[in-house]
């Protein structure tokens, strides 16, 4: 589904050229849980946001469904991540005046989804995730699980073909962690869904399909 070929990323820091990434050759798969892991400032999140069309390489290309996409104008871009993508981060971002069905409801309107099909899709979002019982809830009235479950949910709504999860257990306990991550399995398994997400724990790495292993912005190690 996603190929990258020889991305390099760098910044400029004062005078000195800092290397994010450097040479990445790698390919996820579809219906899979590819998971990058790797110690913090080893280059994962810089890879996730190239792959997820937030940012473009310094060189190299990059082909979502063998179309390449690091040439592409900003506008196409957007649209790009709108309608084939989802997005999951770390901070969570939910509208706290909104309660979870609301969230969901307002992303699909984001993504211009079908009026007359809205309702239907974020309260079957929000059962997928296991939360038909708690849809009305404002955010603070929901545990850290359930607020990253309604971030999943809002993230699958629109029917994107990638789903890019950014640390989304970094807030949680490691069992609470656990359970958030078996969801994201669960619709890999069940819906077919394709997930790349980013972590350090060591934990979750068992549970992923495909593992890839980043130091100092190069891939050190794969693993299935």
């Amino acid at each position: 589904m996603i190929k990258t070929e020889n991305i390099s990323r760098q910044f400029q820091s004062g005078r000195e050229i800092v290397y994010a990434l450097r040479d990445i050759n790698m390919e996820i798969q579809p219906k899979a849980l590819t998971i990058l892991r790797g110690r913090s400032g080893s280059g994962k999140t810089t890879l996730i946001n190239l792959m997820g069309a937030l940012d473009t390489p310094t060189r190299g290309k990059i082909y979502f469904n063998d179309m390449e996409i690091t040439r592409l104008s900003e506008i196409k871009r957007d649209n790009l991540r709108r309608n084939d993508m989802g997005f999951i981060f770390q901070s969570i971002a939910l509208m706290p005046l909104m309660t979870a069905y609301e969230n969901v409801e307002f992303s699909l309107r984001v993504a211009a989804y079908d009026p007359k099909d809205r309702r239907k899709r974020a309260e079957d979002c929000l059962t997928m995730v296991g939360l038909q019982k708690r849809m009305h809830h404002l955010p603070q009235e929901l545990s850290g699980g359930e607020q990253q479950r309604v971030a999943i949910a809002r993230a699958i709504a629109h029917k994107p073909d990638v789903v890019f999860a950014d640390e989304p257990t970094a807030e949680l306990d490691t069992s609470m962690g656990l359970q958030v991550v078996k969801v994201l399995k669960d619709l890999v398994t069940d819906e077919g869904l394709t997930v790349i997400m980013t972590t350090h724990d060591p934990s979750m790495i068992e549970i992923a399909d495909y593992v890839y292993t980043l130091d100092d912005g190069m891939i050190i190690d794969t693993g299935e």
